[in-house]
């Protein structure tokens, strides 16, 4: 029944009471409760009105709370602002649009992302994202992940944590699909500790399902400079030599054609067989959008797995809709802008990615670009 503007409400987590309850108090009446959860909660404390707690022992098995969609179950480990788009912010709602279940864990949480004037928060640790970790397990949460996707990462301590995990929930599932997001850089400037290279190089990239590491990036790993489309072909031979089977290069300035400067092109290579007419490696270019826009790597690394996930021996096929995807939220992102800025709207929140309003441009992308063979 719907509560009265007259009823006094409040929460109370009681040893004994099967779990949170709604206590409905009309002023001045008794009070009534219902529960708010079907199973009972076990908490080793005593009857409290708030509870706070960092630790518990933990019992019973969750594993049944885990039970994957019929799409997958995502564990993703990247950034997070509360305010904007970047990282898990562009990660989480595409994916659950997808069919994902999706759990994220947070690398950092800041106020917001780092190109506005100044931004606050905390940065996760290798021994906080341990202490998740050890928690879901002793419920028996980690069983059922069907995806892991890893993004911004900024300490060593927790990278190494990263590659820990991957090994322990492929002991539950041996065919977790990991996408990395090797976040290192961009345009020539590190944007992590530059011994996260290495670890990444040795110890990340060997476990990775799909790489997507841009131009930088991709430099950084191999040691080659990418300069050419061959370039880019050997780079991806390099890198399925070190683990990967699938790589896909997300942002390239090439020089295969005379408009390169106005044109990104996405370059992609698999040594897993490939459906009927789709080839193990592959080219899309599409325009530049004259705009400034922030997590769109992000963005296309969920992507990425979420078509990946629909069209598993068709990697082309599904960069061309994760390209189309992304293409369609800019776009729209960009239009966003425009009437912002002709309201005198100048600010970097106007550039923020309109994802939310971009639902039908995620699922059912319009193709403009399309993939290009190069087998």
């Amino acid at each position: 029944p719907r509560l009265s503007a007259t009823t006094i409400v409040d929460v109370r987590v009681s040893l004994g009471l099967g779990g949170p309850r709604v206590f409905r108090r009309p002023l001045g009446g008794r009070a009534t409760s219902r529960s708010l959860l079907p199973h009972r909660l076990r908490h080793p404390s005593s009857t409290k009105t708030s509870v706070a707690v960092a630790s518990a022992t933990c019992s019973g098995d969750g594993s049944q709370m885990n039970v994957s969609s019929s799409t997958g179950r995502a564990l993703t480990i990247q950034s997070h602002v509360v305010s904007g788009y970047v990282g898990n912010k562009c990660a989480v709602f595409p994916l659950q649009l997808h069919g994902f279940d999706v759990d994220p864990i947070l690398s950092v949480q800041f106020s917001n992302h780092t190109g506005y004037g100044c931004w606050k928060g905390e940065v996760m640790t290798g021994e906080q994202l341990q202490s998740l970790v050890e928690g879901l397990e002793q419920n028996g949460l980690l069983e059922g992940y069907t995806h892991l996707l890893t993004g911004y990462i900024g300490s060593a301590s927790m990278l190494r944590t990263v590659a820990r995990l991957v090994r322990k929930l492929r002991t539950y599932n041996p065919n977790l699909v990991y996408v990395c997001d090797p976040v290192l850089g961009d345009n020539g400037r590190l944007y992590v500790p530059a011994e996260l290279t290495t670890i990444y190089r040795e110890e990340i990239v060997p476990l990775a399902t799909l790489l997507t590491p841009n131009q930088f990036e991709a430099e950084l790993l191999t040691g080659m400079t990418i300069g050419s489309e061959e370039d880019a072909l050997a780079a991806c031979a390099s890198l399925h030599q070190a683990g990967p089977p699938s790589v896909v290069l997300t942002s390239l300035d090439l020089d295969h054609s005379a408009s390169s400067s106005s044109t990104i092109t996405l370059l992609g290579s698999t040594s897993q067989p490939q459906a009927e007419r789709c080839g193990q490696r592959f080219r899309i270019v599409v325009p530049r959008i004259p705009s400034y826009f922030t997590g769109t790597g992000d963005l296309c690394a969920a992507l990425l797995l979420a078509w990946t996930a629909k069209m598993p021996d068709k990697l082309g096929r599904a960069a061309e809709m994760a390209v189309a995807s992304l293409q369609g939220v800019l776009r729209r992102t960009a239009a966003a802008q425009a009437v912002a800025e002709a309201a005198g709207k100048t600010g970097i929140g106007c550039r923020e990615l309109r994802l939310v309003n971009s639902v039908d441009e995620l699922l059912h992308p319009k193709i403009t670009e399309e993939v290009t063979w190069l087998d």
